[in-house]
């Protein structure tokens, strides 16, 4: 996919952003849930843009209300509340309900990609292959992505070595990565984002792993002012509708749904995270202090992150899972996306 291209993709998109919708005489209205704050940027760039492009091709058949910051339904429902039409549409993480989407769960392991965006080409390119349509087959998928590498962050202590780690509660976003805090000698404490800021001020927990992006989004940096630049991790999301909501749309609404599902919104959403990543990491370091691992130390972590991936794919393979072929396709799927980035 070559940068122009994507570029336009990302225009395109934003095209809608202050031209007049008249939704008045819709005929259908979607309620889009999700959990970051309304100030967030995902809450401009992915989902209301997402919402005013769909109203625009619907040809006024459709309008879109966006309800961010948990107010249809906390985050680890967000897959059923799409499922069981509690919102029509519902953006969540996949490992917020855990052992659901384990093939999908596969891109979250360490070392697999450098860029959000390259990361949520390949993973949409891995969809697509309708290896893992069994996952999704309660709803309707309109596009998958990823975010950009997460790092580690931390209250009180700097993390600097696998012994500064050991004992540590650490908050995992997905039991993924809780195997992979454990292996590196931490206590995983599961808990959705939103709730990271006071469970840090409360000192329930030491420290939690998250992209650089989302340190900002969710003003995390004012409680843990020590960040360990490790980039072990990244997150699957998923943009999902309910199945009969979008079987009683009309042609207008089915085509306009259509039309802004799969790569385009894909790419979109991994190029907003790594634009975000740029702008919270300089947030954090102008508030606290960001450390680097020695070599000998990256390798250590490394080396923990490959034990966990070994273990995850052997896990899976073990349920009659075709783990090892979807981690192989992947891995080439983001060797295509990057080569095509790069062009």
């Amino acid at each position: 996919m070559k940068k122009a291209i994507v570029a336009g993709l990302i225009a395109g998109s934003l095209w809608g952003m202050g031209q007049p919708t008249d939704t008045s005489a819709a005929e259908t209205t979607l309620r889009y849930a999700h959990f970051m704050p309304a100030g967030s940027w995902q809450n401009q760039i992915i989902f209301e843009d997402w919402a005013r492009s769909v109203e625009q091709a619907s040809g006024g058949e459709l309008e879109v209300k966006v309800f961010p910051a948990q107010t249809l339904g906390k985050a680890p429902a967000g897959y059923d509340n799409a499922k069981n039409g509690i919102a029509e549409i519902a953006w969540t993480v996949q490992g917020y309900t855990a052992n659901r989407f384990p093939l999908s769960q596969i891109v979250e392991l360490p070392g697999l990609f450098k860029t959000a965006e390259e990361g949520s080409c390949a993973f949409q390119k891995l969809y697509d292959s309708g290896v893992l349509d069994s996952e999704y087959e309660d709803t309707k998928v309109l596009y998958v992505h990823v975010h950009g590498p997460g790092h580690l962050h931390t209250r009180d202590k700097a993390v600097t070595s696998l012994d500064d780690l050991k004992g540590l509660k650490i908050r995992r976003p997905t039991t993924v990565i809780g195997k992979l805090l454990e292996e590196l000698g931490a206590e995983p404490v599961g808990m959705p984002a939103p709730g990271i800021y006071e469970a840090t001020q409360r000192g329930t927990i030491d420290g939690f792993m998250l992209p650089w992006e989302a340190v900002k989004g969710f003003r995390v940096d004012e409680v843990a002012p020590n960040h360990t630049e490790i980039g072990l991790y990244s997150l699957a999301f998923v943009a999902t509708m309910n199945k009969a909501a979008y079987d009683r749309l009309g042609a207008a609404g089915k085509a306009a749904i259509d039309a802004n599902s799969g790569m385009k919104w894909a790419v979109i959403a991994g190029r907003g995270y790594d634009q975000g990543d740029i702008v919270g990491r300089e947030a954090a370091a102008a508030s606290g202090t960001i450390y680097q691992l020695s070599d000998t130390q990256t390798t250590a972590w490394e080396e923990a992150g490959q034990r966990v991936t070994e273990s995850y794919l052997t896990e899976l393979e073990a349920q009659g899972l075709p783990a090892r072929q979807t981690y192989a396709d992947f891995k080439g799927y983001v060797a295509d996306c990057r080569a095509m980035i790069a062009n």
